[in-house]
């Protein structure tokens, strides 16, 4: 399962919305049958990148980008 784009409205964070978003994302995929759950997060992003340790996901890649005009 790949999950992109989470947000939660600066004024919403903090009461567990995103912990239960990310559960229930996470409990759907098992019930999918899905064996892996994966993510992007942008690096300027040091705050959400806690949030998804602390969810148990483990960082395993680098993206990388080619802007073009």
């Amino acid at each position: 399962m790949q999950i992109e784009a989470v947000r939660v409205d600066e004024t919403l964070r903090g009461i567990g919305l995103g912990s239960a978003m990310m559960r229930w994302a996470v409990e759907e995929a098992r019930r999918r049958g899905a064996a892996l759950v994966q993510l992007t997060s942008d690096n300027a992003r040091p705050d959400a990148h806690r949030f998804y340790d602390r969810l148990g996901f483990v960082q395993s890649h680098a993206g990388f980008k080619l802007l073009l005009d």
